[in-house]
């Protein structure tokens, strides 16, 4: 149990579980009092009272604009006050340049960017008028490598969180809030490993560190983004991959 996060509060989406939940256990362990949201109710709210019951819950589908405002909004009035922002929740469906239907097109931007802008945005003016904040986004080693091992849609959605991530930082960065991404390389969850796509498994073969992610990994990661540690850092997005991907 730390201290690093000790009076702050989190709203994280997509967190019932995976890397979502990883990040939540980690932010409780370090003070953190949370709201987690999940388009999975029973699961999140599971989520939810393993971590502890101070912790919030709420179903939320991040591509439905107006109804994950209006949580989002009930949330923050719940806890007092909101500091933190992970954009978590995302999903992909495997398909290729050549099968890619309109609707698994218009799913993955829905949920990956589009509900990261929103959900953003619906933030946005609790932490100006606070004077501070932290959003930290998900992007993904997709968003570099054009998304071959996954699918277009999702490739493109995420190089769409990282220009978006860019984009909030340089517009938040007078009033004290910071805008950073993450770009997770290959993480043994289950969403991962639902994939099943024989790109996907060659890519797992080529990490230099030699072995895939784990979702707390990423959650570390993300602890050090949105703590005081990461003071001085803003519109950047870190790549965690094992060294699939350097630059």
């Amino acid at each position: 149990m730390g201290d690093r996060l000790a009076g702050r509060t989190a709203l994280i989406t997509g967190a019932a579980r995976g890397i979502g939940y990883a990040i939540g256990e980690r932010f409780a362990a370090e003070g953190a009092r949370l709201a987690l949201t999940d388009i999975n109710e029973e699961g999140v709210r599971a989520a939810a009272a393993t971590l502890g019951p101070q912790h919030l819950s709420a179903a939320m589908d991040v591509a439905d604009v107006a109804a994950s405002r209006a949580c989002i909004e009930r949330l923050i009035c719940d806890l007092g006050h909101l500091d933190i922002l992970i954009n978590n929740a995302g999903f992909v469906r495997h398909t290729t340049a050549f099968d890619c239907t309109e609707a698994d097109w218009d799913s993955m931007i829905d949920v990956n960017l589009k509900g990261v802008f929103f959900c953003a945005q619906a933030v946005l003016p609790h932490m100006r008028d606070r004077g501070s904040g932290s959003i930290v986004n998900m992007s993904s080693l997709a968003a570099k490598t054009g998304g071959v091992a996954a699918a277009p849609p999702y490739g493109a959605a995420k190089a769409g969180v990282s220009n978006l991530t860019v984009h909030l930082a340089k517009v938040m960065a007078p009033f004290g809030v910071r805008v950073n991404a993450l770009a997770p390389g290959v993480i043994d969850t289950d969403m991962v490993r639902g994939m099943g796509s024989a790109g996907h498994v060659d890519l797992a073969r080529q990490i230099p560190l030699g072995n895939k992610g784990r979702a707390e990994d990423v959650a570390h990661a993300a602890l050090f983004l949105a703590s005081d540690e990461a003071c001085h850092i803003t519109g950047e997005i870190v790549d965690v991959n094992g060294g699939l991907w350097m630059d």
